[in-house]
């Protein structure tokens, strides 16, 4: 009877083998998944014509104090219109991106979107920060 008391199973598990096995698994991963990703090697044809353009995209910023920049030159808002129309001949496909700062005057906005689309330029898109939105508990 002495001796079954002496003999107590362990009731605690070992996780140390665990995680080893888990540590070596993850270093497998962190090895091969680099692998995974590899893109397939294929010779492409040369040509001497390209028949796809790559699209010319202009930004038209505008700041809280109604300053007019395209791409990063300042452009007075009279000149505007000339500048786009020249954009437009030298490419009648030209994109053009609207940013402006949210408290500029709607009036101002307006104004230059009406000289894009005076222009002639029907590709004008607004830029925008994506909203964030929170879940309600």
């Amino acid at each position: 009877m002495i001796e079954a008391r002496r003999r107590r199973f362990m009731a605690e598990i070992n996780i140390v083998p665990l995680v080893d096995v888990v540590l070596v698994l993850l270093v497998i991963f962190m090895v091969t998944a680099p692998m995974l990703y590899r893109g397939m090697d294929i010779n492409l044809p040369r040509s001497s014509s390209n028949t796809i353009k790559p699209e010319e995209r202009v930004v038209l910023t505008v700041e809280r104090d109604r300053r007019v920049y395209v791409d990063k030159e300042l452009i007075p808002l009279a000149q505007l219109l000339q500048k786009m129309d020249a954009l437009r001949r030298k490419n009648p496909d030209v994109s053009v991106f609207l940013r402006a700062d949210q408290d500029v005057p709607y009036g101002t906005v307006v104004q230059v979107m009406d000289s894009v689309k005076k222009a002639g330029i029907v590709k004008l898109g607004m830029v925008t920060d994506p909203v964030i939105e929170e879940r309600v508990k």
